[in-house]
Formats: structure tokens, C-alpha cells, sequence
């Protein structure tokens, strides 16, 4: 059974979505865990003042959290 032409492009296309879409998840979980580590610095930095002070960074990693799960693939039969 030969693989054509058109059915390597399609599994081409497809991979390169995949390895995409990983790429992109990865990239926003690293988000996240920057922004988790730069609160942290900012707690410890502040101290009994942390709540106020460093609001604008727990929202935001709340933010974060939301979208950056590590999500898989869902693989589709060509």
C-alpha cells in the first residue's frame, strides 16, 4: 500500500498542527508560571501588605490559569 502524494501532505499538515498547538500550550502554562513566581517574589517582598499590594498580580495569574492548561491533542483519523 503506497502512501500518495496527497496523503503525506495531509499527514504533514496535521502533524505540524499538532506540534503547533503542543508549542502554544507550553507556551502559555510558562506564562503562568512566571507570572506565579513573580507573585511569589512580590509576597515575600511586602509582606503583611502582600494582599494589597500585590492584587493586580494574583488576578492576573488567576487570569492565567484559566487558559494556560497543558491540554493534549485530539488525534482524527485521516
Amino acid at each position: 500500500m503506497a502512501i500518495d502524494e496527497e496523503q503525506r501532505a495531509a499527514i504533514k499538515a496535521k502533524l505540524q498542527a499538532r506540534d503547533e498547538h503542543v508549542r502554544e500550550s507550553w507556551v502559555r502554562a510558562m506564562e503562568a508560571r512566571l507570572v506565579r513566581e513573580e507573585l511569589d517574589k512580590c509576597q515575600r517582598t511586602e509582606g503583611v501588605n502582600s494582599f494589597e499590594n500585590c492584587k493586580w498580580l494574583s488576578d492576573k495569574l488567576l487570569e492565567k490559569l484559566n487558559d494556560s492548561r497543558v491540554k493534549g491533542y485530539k488525534q482524527v483519523d485521516v
